[in-house]
């Protein structure tokens, strides 16, 4: 259920630039953004930063892209946060000496710090990234194929989720006491 309520947005906006235009597209992915925001706030309780940033950037370049007319503006929403999450991860392990990743899973997943530390490295390349590649397709490539990227270019993420996973299974500290 809760993967639905992740890709609901991306998918109605998908549906919604297909049978129309890129700017019902945009009108319907902020709908659909708050009302995923609405439900992830029901089932939680509360919203995560990047549930509040991901909300706010919608909500910004979504308006600029609907009163500017502009299409610009939704294709480089993506660019932006992936840059932001990878500066604000980056100044925080290497500026503050904090680890934003240990800091907010740290209760749910027992791993050695050398392990967060390369999995906070891991991050800010990841959405270094990825905030390339959206600036690439936004940049060279048609609003068709940057909505298609958009769709298809979920695999980078998935990938990356599951790579993340094989890597940090295979340092989980066990519960089992060691003979």
């Amino acid at each position: 259920m809760k993967l639905l309520i992740d890709f609901f947005p991306i998918l109605l906006f998908f549906g919604a630039f297909k049978l129309t235009d890129i700017y019902v597209g945009t009108a319907v992915l902020m709908a659909a953004t708050l009302l995923q925001m609405a439900l992830v706030y029901r089932i939680d309780g509360k919203l995560q930063a990047i549930h509040k940033i991901t909300l706010a950037l919608v909500l910004v370049f979504g308006s600029l892209t609907l009163l500017l007319h502009d299409e610009r503006f939704i294709k480089w929403k993506p660019t932006v946060l992936y840059a932001a999450m990878a500066v604000a991860l980056a100044v925080a392990l290497w500026g503050l000496r904090k680890n934003f990743l240990k800091l907010l899973l740290g209760s749910h997943l027992d791993l050695p710090d050398a392990v967060w530390h390369r999995l906070n490295q891991i991050w800010v390349v990841y959405c270094l990234f990825m905030a390339g590649i959206n600036a690439w397709v936004a940049l060279w490539y048609s609003t068709e194929a940057w909505v298609n990227f958009k769709l298809w270019g979920y695999i980078f993420p998935l990938a990356f989720i599951v790579g993340q996973g094989l890597y940090i299974a295979r340092h989980l500290k066990s519960d089992e006491p060691q003979a």
